[in-house]
């Protein structure tokens, strides 16, 4: 399910003018190509960045950005202004950009040359002059951008470059995602409702329902000896309950739950989907509710939301190809209960069972348990703690008219002890800035409780993530205080209505 990241292109463009004459503009080609190269060697940054040339006239401007809107495999603009660029130039073109904008405010030269800088030297280097009227112009467009100041060299810059090609990695996927539901969603719950029109439209992605006999057709298509092969790997790679073992009682049920893994694994397959939903609710055709099956596509990076959760489902998807190749993982997650030790105040989060393997180092254990809902057999799942370390919980909402994505930085931490009895995957963390606070804003924000919980995402790129969506985002961390969070949910109620009107 892992996406091919360097088919994918970062365009890289340079601004200029005519002023200068020519010798200063092969100056100019000759930088921004080394600049381009440069960054295209970067392991870190996961896409390749492609050098389209010094743009120094408006028609050249609208004639590249048309291209890049016409490109399938150009995902983003890098724009650097080596010298001034009249920026008037530049309104055709980025009226219709569509797709994102770094505005990268470096120059060529690192430090000044004291002893030789001269005028020629003053006209070729004009970044800090050129970028405020490139600045100036996309603020009077309105134009949502990310601005990244710093030298071209400098590990810091190139980080927060490689960090934002990431978001553009998942802001591309999300135009063309396809999350299958099957069934509704849980009766009578409010969050996890939505406007998938709204959605399609502010997102890209496009929501739709199936029925479980839809699915039930696919999993009973599977043949034994794919069985047979997928129990082997369930083997190989977890420490399978003896219960389940190839003498086990319950082997019939470890069968049945690689049946519906491989069943869940096709339908995805066939129609191209890269989320999905299921519910306890509707489990017409299956033996027990996925659990295993879940857990195991969603490590190879389907998005996931359980009850008919389609808005996290999305959500667990785009931050899964965002964290694509780097350490630690994202899951579905649920804040489930507290720990209100006056000393040790900590959340622990889990779900009755889909709780993504990428979040733990270690072996999981693969057992079968009752589940007390769903009126159907026991469902095999994997059991695990989640390594500790930072982390953080994202989740999108629909307020009716607009979307607001809320960000909740935490803490995992190891559990002081052992949880013999509780047999599901779980994670354990402190809420920042802590949890009476923590649970105060995200209940007067009005977040879900249902997350996406990552060990490798940034806020920033979160921050990103909703720019291009243009939704609201609402971050709760160590500098919140209640009271400016409330004056902050009146402001963004103000600035979305007069959006709407």
């Amino acid at each position: 399910m892992k996406i091919d990241l360097k088919k994918y292109e970062i365009w890289f463009v340079t601004g200029s003018q005519h002023l200068y004459g020519p010798e200063t503009l092969k100056q100019v080609k000759e930088n921004a190509n080394q600049i381009s190269r440069h960054l295209d060697r970067q392991k870190e940054i996961p896409v390749k960045i492609r050098f389209k040339g010094v743009l120094t006239t408006a028609e050249e401007i609208l004639g590249l950005i048309r291209d890049v809107n016409q490109s399938e495999k150009c995902i983003g603009l890098i724009t650097w202004m080596h010298t001034f660029s009249p920026a008037k130039m530049w309104i055709g073109g980025l009226k219709i950009l569509s797709k994102p904008l770094l505005h990268f405010h470096t120059q060529f030269n690192e430090r000044i040359p004291w002893n030789t800088i001269d005028m020629d030297f003053m006209n070729l280097n004009q970044t800090a002059h050129g970028g405020r009227e490139f600045g100036f112009i996309n603020t009077r467009l309105r134009r949502s951008r990310k601005v990244i100041v710093g030298h071209w060299q400098d590990a810091t810059a190139i980080g927060k470059i490689a960090d934002w090609s990431r978001v553009v990695l998942a802001w591309a996927d999300s135009q063309t995602m396809k999350i299958a539901r099957f069934g509704d969603n849980m009766r009578e719950v409010a969050v996890t409702e939505g406007d998938k029109v709204s959605a399609q439209i502010q997102f890209g992605y496009s929501v739709n329902g199936y029925g479980m006999g839809d699915l039930a057709e696919h999993i009973a298509a599977i043949k034994p000896g794919e069985i047979g092969k997928l129990l082997d790997t369930y083997e190989e790679e977890y420490q399978v309950a003896n219960i389940l073992g190839k003498k086990g009682r319950k082997r019939k049920s470890l069968e049945e739950a690689g049946r519906i893994e491989l069943g869940i694994r096709s339908f995805l397959e066939q129609g191209n989907f890269t989320a999905f939903t299921d519910t306890f609710e509707n489990l017409h055709g299956l033996k027990q509710l996925p659990g295993i099956a879940v857990q195991r596509v969603m490590q190879e990076g389907y998005g996931f939301g359980a009850e008919g959760d389609w808005k996290t489902a999305a959500l667990v998807r785009s931050m899964k190809v965002m964290a694509q190749g780097l350490s630690g993982g994202n899951s579905f997650m649920e804040d489930y209960t507290y720990h209100f030790d006056p000393g040790n105040m900590q959340v622990l989060g889990a779900h009755m069972l889909e709780i993504c393997p990428s979040i733990t180092s270690n072996r999981p254990s693969c057992e079968i348990h009752p589940l007390s809902i769903g009126g159907k057999a026991d469902p095999v799942r994997l059991v695990f703690d989640a390594d500790p370390g930072e982390a953080l919980n994202a989740s999108i909402v629909d307020m009716g008219n607009r979307f607001r994505l809320l960000i909740n930085t935490v803490t995992g931490k190891s559990p002081e002890e052992k949880l013999p009895k509780l047999p599901v995957a779980r994670v354990l963390w402190e809420a920042h800035p802590n949890l009476p606070e923590a649970a105060t804003a995200w209940i007067l924000a009005g977040g879900a409780h249902h997350t996406c919980y990552s060990q490798n995402i940034k806020v920033e790129q979160m921050e990103d993530f909703a720019e291009m969506a243009g939704i609201e985002c609402v971050v709760i961390d160590r500098e919140t205080s209640i009271s400016r969070l409330k004056q902050d949910l009146r402001n963004n109620a103000i600035y979305y209505g007069l959006q709407d009107l």
